[in-house]
């Protein structure tokens, strides 16, 4: 049996599964938060954002992409006794893995100093959907929280995506990291609609001016893209705060201005309309796989 044979079976009988529940009829939305770079605060905005989503009545799963070196976790002080690397194993379903975060959404927990899930090997891929497309009937919202880098991995996860948010800073670093991103993702794998989120602006004439250059290098360089100013949440010192606390900054201090900037943030994409770029069903994780 080949590949693309393993394929339909699979997406045959995990299709079934998932409409035969009639738990979910419609499938989740699907939002890939990278950057090139690392230390842009992907892992603080997945998690405040997965919070304020679940607030808002979503139910929420944040995927820790970064498969060797976990974040999520330890940013909210969480010990999972398992994680992906037992699903790859073959040891666990990732219905067992499952954490609850403070606020209610779910986390599906990463390893850390597990060399081999550095690069996933095809199989492994093929497996690990498998499995995350029997979540769908569970899930309104999935956020993945990729790696840094442009490696195998994180254009993998992020192909996965219905959406990819892009994640810069106002640092020039970030903006030729952040561009390096979006021209592997649109030249070598036509992805041609990017959002935009800047953090830790000083306010948003800052922000609206390291879109504006990021758009003008895309613009001359890659030709037609969309890249669309999805906002920007600023510099405030109750953020560190919360780190170092281990704690979220939306439920250790709801009124601090960055708390403010993620619930609106989860707002707008509560009241938007999904992105239309897609077939309509789990398909959407297989395409990613397949065209790499």
């Amino acid at each position: 049996m080949n590949q693309a044979d393993t394929l339909e079976k699979i997406m045959a009988r995990t299709s079934a599964q998932k409409y035969e529940s009639g738990r979910h009829s419609s499938p989740p939305r699907v939002i890939a938060v990278t950057s090139g770079k690392g230390g842009v605060g992907k892992t603080n905005i997945v998690t405040n954002l997965a919070y304020a989503l679940a607030r808002k009545g979503k139910k929420v799963l944040v995927l820790d992409a970064d498969l060797n070196l976990a974040n999520v976790d330890v940013l909210l002080g969480l010990t999972p006794k398992f994680n992906l690397h037992h699903v790859l194993l073959g040891e666990k379903k990732l219905t067992d893995i499952l954490v609850t975060a403070p606020g209610g959404f779910q986390i599906l927990p990463a390893s850390s100093g597990i060399m081999e899930l550095a690069e996933l090997k095809e199989e492994q891929k093929l497996f690990f959907l498998s499995e995350i497309s029997a979540l769908g009937n569970i899930v309104d919202i999935m956020l993945i929280d990729t790696a840094a880098g442009i490696n195998n991995n994180v254009i993998y996860f992020t192909l996965a995506a219905q959406e990819k948010v892009v994640v810069l800073t106002p640092e020039p670093t970030s903006l030729t990291d952040a561009y390096a991103m979006i021209k592997v993702l649109s030249t070598l794998h036509d992805v041609k609609r990017f959002r935009i989120l800047v953090n830790s602006a000083h306010n948003e004439k800052e922000a609206l001016a390291v879109f504006r250059q990021l758009t003008l290098v895309a613009d001359r360089f890659l030709g037609s893209l969309s890249l669309d100013y999805l906002g920007f949440l600023p510099y405030d010192s109750k953020l560190p705060q919360s780190v170092r606390a281990q704690r979220l900054v939306v439920d250790m201090s709801p009124r601090s201005t960055i708390s403010g900037k993620f619930f609106d943030l989860a707002e707008r994409l509560v009241q938007e309309k999904p992105d239309n770029h897609t077939d309509g069903n789990i398909k959407f994780f297989w395409k990613g796989l397949f065209n790499m």
